[in-house]
């Protein structure tokens, strides 16, 4: 294979820290080469410089054997580059070709437009109806709006930032036919995922990033994922350790919560219930879009839920706010870290006494306490390993995997009784995730409630006691997640709740 990219020497510096130092590398045509660090090693701000989001400081690209320096984005995609970013860019209320239109600067007339994205999606086994509505779509099927967007360009390098974090086993075996198929064509591509058994099976070559410097390449069908995640953080990697426990009273108690979603495109709750006791992690999957955002919202209290639904220790906490359900020990951490766990232009101190400041005492006859809020942000910082300068720096400053271990860290410190956190993982480097993981098990060991929901199977498997499925804001009765396969959980996730026939579809029945 010829090359296609070209990285020599590339360097992006900003304040107090080097994101990239002196990276060097090189893609092939049609490889499939994957980007590994932990967080804050740099992947973000090097395929932003290969986008035209930012210019580095130093150092050269070439594409095609051509000099590449682009200034923008759209001279990029001139270029033959396209992106899939992790955070997807649609407007709901927009059709799937008026969203693919707002991407393109020479859009052709809608009906050319409409016929183009059929064909393209059929092609790649990506189908898509050009005149359904975003809102109307399920997670994958917006993934596949951003890749037909992309290929609708005929790139020469496509580049793809956590492509599988919202979907379901099958959906992402359609995604690597997809993408062979591309890479079979002579597409390059550029692959950033934490998931690295998906990247033994993807990918041709791997490039390891630690700290903004390149630190060793591999093959990674040649290589145990455990090695390349040791190779990442430059030490041995820590599993969790599942202890054994013996659950004791229930602490969260919810019955027949239902509630119509605020989000004109969001997923009602339907007739929830579900138990957790004291020392039990409860783990919640489900494709994304099906109810979790909204269960977090009644749990914490952002929407009022009616009387005797919810119940900590027995205490109605239907009409309580958030801050008085903190006071009883109902935490939470939300899915969205910018904007709604953190407030992006505060600094990590700021946060820190956001939700801090009841169950840590950052107040005192009407006055903040900050240095004792300072003080609670370097506690997090130095035992969850957040790395940034200083605690004084913005939650924005910070790369999306350190941000999460700040707000997880922020919760599981103030000793909540019941902790529900959305999404924990997401985003964070393999050996960042494991200390996520057994803190949240640490936590449950100590007494708590913890109720995880996730669309890492992988992660609910490991952690969960109990596991429960969410389609369609209905939740399945919790089944032993011993008792249940992968290819349970994912038929369940899938919509597939079983007919009763056996031991497992039982457990799975609709409440």
């Amino acid at each position: 294979m010829s090359e296609l990219l070209k990285i020599d020497g590339l360097t992006k510096a900003y304040p107090g820290v080097v994101a990239n130092d002196d990276v060097s590398f090189e893609i092939a045509e049609g490889e499939v080469h994957a980007l590994l660090g932990e967080n804050g090693a740099g992947k973000s701000t090097l395929v932003k410089m290969i986008y035209g989001l930012v210019k580095p400081d130093s150092g050269q690209m070439t594409l095609g054997g051509a000099p590449y320096h682009p200034a923008e984005p759209k001279a990029a995609r001139a270029s033959g580059v396209a992106m899939v970013f992790q955070h997807f860019s649609l407007f709901d209320a927009l059709t799937v070709a008026e969203n693919i239109t707002l991407g393109m600067e020479n859009a052709p007339h809608r009906r050319e437009l409409s016929e183009r994205i059929r064909e393209v999606s059929n092609a790649y086994k990506l189908p898509l109806d050009p005149n359904r509505i975003i809102g109307d779509l399920s997670v994958g099927e917006r993934q596949r709006v951003e890749i037909i967007r992309c290929l609708l360009q005929n790139p020469k390098l496509l580049i793809m930032d956590e492509p599988t974090s919202v979907l379901t086993p099958q959906e992402v075996e359609v995604l690597f036919e997809t993408l062979h198929t591309l890479s079979d064509e002579g597409t390059a591509i550029l692959y950033i995922s934490h998931k690295l058994e998906e990247i033994k099976t993807l990918c041709d070559h791997a490039t390891i990033l630690r700290h903004g410097q390149v630190v060793g390449e591999c093959v990674p069908k040649e290589q145990t994922a455990r090695k390349m995640a040791e190779m990442m953080v430059g030490a041995s990697l820590h599993t969790p350790v599942k202890k054994n426990l013996h659950p004791g009273e229930v602490i969260l108690n919810v019955q027949g919560l239902s509630l119509a979603s605020k989000n004109p495109f969001g997923t009602t709750l339907k007739d929830i219930n579900v138990t957790v006791r004291a020392g039990e992690v409860l783990g919640i999957g489900g494709v994304a879009g099906n109810g979790q955002d909204e269960l977090l919202l009644a749990l914490s209290g952002e929407t009022a839920s009616p009387r005797q639904m919810v119940q900590v220790n027995g205490v109605d906490v239907g009409d309580l706010n958030p801050n008085e359900r903190r006071e009883l020990g109902l935490l939470t951490a939300p899915e969205e870290r910018l904007g709604h766990a953190a407030a992006p232009d505060m600094t990590l101190t700021e946060n820190a006494m956001l939700t801090g400041n009841i169950r840590q005492r950052l107040s005192s006859n009407g006055f903040l306490r900050w240095n004792a809020a300072r003080g609670f942000a370097k506690a997090i910082i130095e035992q969850f390993d957040v790395r940034t300068p200083s605690s004084e720096n913005t939650a924005r400053s910070l790369s999306g995997g350190n941000l999460q271990k700040f707000v997880i860290g922020r919760e599981v410190l103030q000793d909540p009784t019941v902790l529900v956190v959305n999404q924990p993982t997401w985003g964070v480097d393999a050996a960042a995730a494991a200390d996520i993981r057994q803190a949240l098990m640490d936590l449950a060991e100590g007494g708590a409630a913890v109720v995880i929901i996730s669309q890492d199977l992988d992660e609910l498997r490991e952690v969960s006691d109990r596991l429960a499925i969410l389609n369609e804001g209905q939740l399945t009765k919790p089944a032993e997640t011993a008792d249940l396969s992968m290819d349970d959980i994912g038929l369940m996730m899938g919509g597939h709740m079983g007919d009763g026939s056996d031991n497992t579809t039982q457990e799975a029945a609709h409440v």
